[in-house]
């Protein structure tokens, strides 16, 4: 056997490895609704924990394999992976059918913040598909902002069902890896780091899965990152701005993208936010829909939904002012690391994508959500920069799920505990690499 035949095949060979962990990926997750039914929560926990294995080896596998071909095995598997869980009836939100319902409202000519599903005023648009699985329809207006809305008239154009609708969501989620694939070039990464988004599990259960607007979000953050990187600040601050219109945690990046008394950028976010409400502001106040509704329920204002208050009153009992105490100072903290971003002097690539990162993963954090979905945001900052805590909060946090139940899953205490615990270790361990890190670049700048 010559010597380039010898190479030829050891370039092949982890081709031929991603390739086999890719067609195994791909049995689990269409097996997958069927094990969770059977083994209850014990096994999605397993499911994504086996997922979060197969990345890692597939992240050490690519680097010795030809780019390109590891890249196609990488993306053809992700594709058949979603595609399993595509026809799949969601189960563990009924989110989307109040996705398409919103759609189907406005396509009849009715602002989405004005009534109820339950309301008479709606009562012909209601079908044996969509209107029975929609939730909070009795007590409820819509929640999604406006951009959220935009989106779901636009694909219920194309079809008013689940299918339809994940379908449009998928599609957002492609435009999610295509830019992070130029963010990857642009950075000078390796294009087969997409793995660690495109095999992710969280990604493939909730957005093929269950079909969760959330991507939409992290498609036009992903896109408003590759603009400011490219010195389109000005688009990439719409971009974001209407991502935060789907889900507002995307006002995070705004901080990264802003430099010191450029009024701007500012001008162009309100000017988007406000030409985004228009259309709907025949109601007044009324276009927050339920949002108060949903910080009550949710407990964000008694306190109940803060997991470290939470969990302290477990041993404490009820605290005189701690909720209050404890926003005020969450609220502090996160306004101080804005400040200190805007105010960075490293503007580099590489910088600007750290602070975001650690922008999302603080504010997750201290907001602690208690819907897996949430943590979406944090999978594609995997593939351009990692952290040990963004891997936890996103491969641990089927923790937070409560559907199937089964035997010996633990109650909701420990459950919270164990997920709060993992992620206080992930940060003890990001936070000493980062001080070693800097540690490391002080002492290679004195002479």
């Amino acid at each position: 056997m010559t010597s380039l035949t010898l190479a030829a095949a050891r370039v092949r060979q982890p081709v031929a490895w991603l390739a086999a962990m890719a067609a195994g990926l791909v049995a689990l997750t269409a097996a997958g609704p069927t094990l969770h039914h059977a083994g209850g929560e014990w096994a999605l926990l397993l499911i994504f924990a086996i997922g979060g294995a197969g990345i890692l080896a597939a992240l050490r596998i690519a680097d010795r394999a030809d780019p390109r071909a590891a890249l196609i095995v990488i993306l053809l598997g992700a594709l058949l992976m979603r595609l399993a869980l595509l026809f799949v009836e969601p189960y563990l939100s009924t989110d989307i059918y109040r996705y398409v319902w919103d759609g189907r409202v406005q396509a009849a000519g009715i602002n989405p913040y004005r009534h109820m599903p339950i309301a008479p005023e709606v009562s012909h648009l209601r079908d044996a598909a969509i209107f029975p699985n929609i939730n909070r329809a009795d007590y409820a207006v819509t929640i999604y902002p406006p951009a959220a809305q935009a989106i779901f008239l636009a694909v219920t154009r194309l079809g008013e069902s689940v299918v339809a609708m994940k379908v449009g969501l998928l599609a957002f989620e492609f435009a999610t890896i295509a830019l992070l694939l130029a963010l990857l070039h642009r950075m000078g990464g390796p294009p087969t780091r997409i793995v660690a988004y495109a095999w992710h599990p969280l990604p493939i259960w909730e957005i093929a899965g269950s079909g969760h607007v959330d991507i939409a979000m992290c498609a036009l953050l992903m896109a408003g990152l590759l603009l400011f990187l490219h010195g389109r600040t000005l688009l990439a601050s719409v971009a974001v701005t209407l991502g935060a219109l789907v889900k507002p945690t995307a006002l995070l990046a705004l901080p990264v993208f802003w430099r010191p008394w450029n009024w701007r950028l500012p001008l162009v976010v309100v000017l988007t936010a406000v030409l985004a409400y228009v259309p709907y502001l025949s109601v007044g106040s009324g276009v927050l829909g339920y949002l108060w509704g949903y910080v009550e329920e949710e407990g964000l204002a008694s306190g109940r939904g803060f997991n470290v208050l939470w969990l302290m009153e477990r041993f404490t009992g009820p605290m005189p002012g701690a909720v209050r105490a404890y926003v005020v100072i969450a609220a502090l903290v996160m306004v101080a690391l804005a400040i200190a971003v805007a105010f960075r002097k490293d503007r580099s690539p590489q910088a600007s994508v750290a602070c975001l990162s650690w922008l999302l993963v603080i504010f997750l954090v201290v907001v602690s959500p208690h819907y897996p979905w949430y943590f979406l945001v944090l999978v594609p900052l995997l593939v351009i920069h990692p952290s040990a805590t963004a891997w936890v909060l996103t491969l641990a946090c089927p923790l937070l799920y409560d559907v199937v139940g089964g035997a010996m899953w633990p109650g909701y205490d420990l459950r919270i505990a164990a997920f709060t615990l993992a992620t206080v270790v992930a940060l003890a361990h990001d936070a000493r690499r980062l001080r070693r890190k800097s540690e490391t670049r002080t002492a290679g700048a004195i002479p």
